[in-house]
């Protein structure tokens, strides 16, 4: 099975007590089990994220079936996804350069070590 590296950056809300909120609801324990499964089940093998002051990056390892249309509609059509996703909204502010309701951006690989 073929893979690829997809990575992403959002912004939070620069404010300490509501980054430690949303760090929080990521950790093993908090992470809701219907999120993690609806991930899975669009075809991401694994995903990290990691934060550096306000700003998040996400690595995802995806398999063949994953694209990013797809698993919108599988998101837009699942209600816990949904009510994550708002209550997400709470901490998260789209990144610069982010269009109308984007929050999270693919990033550009400029150097891999060969």
């Amino acid at each position: 099975m073929n893979s690829k590296k997809l990575c992403y950056a959002c912004d939070l809300v620069d404010n300490p007590a509501l980054i430690e909120i949303y760090k929080r609801y990521h950790s093993k324990d908090s992470a809701w089990p219907e999120i993690t499964k609806s991930i899975k089940d669009s075809g991401i093998l694994d995903m990290e994220i990691y934060i550096l002051a306000n700003r998040l990056f996400m690595i995802m390892e995806v398999d063949e079936s994953y694209t990013s249309e797809r698993k919108q509609k599988m998101d837009a059509s699942n209600l816990k996804v949904q009510e994550w996703e708002k209550l997400m909204w709470q901490f998260q502010q789209a990144p610069p350069g982010a269009k109308d309701g984007e929050k999270w951006l693919p990033l550009e690989r400029i150097f891999k070590l060969e």
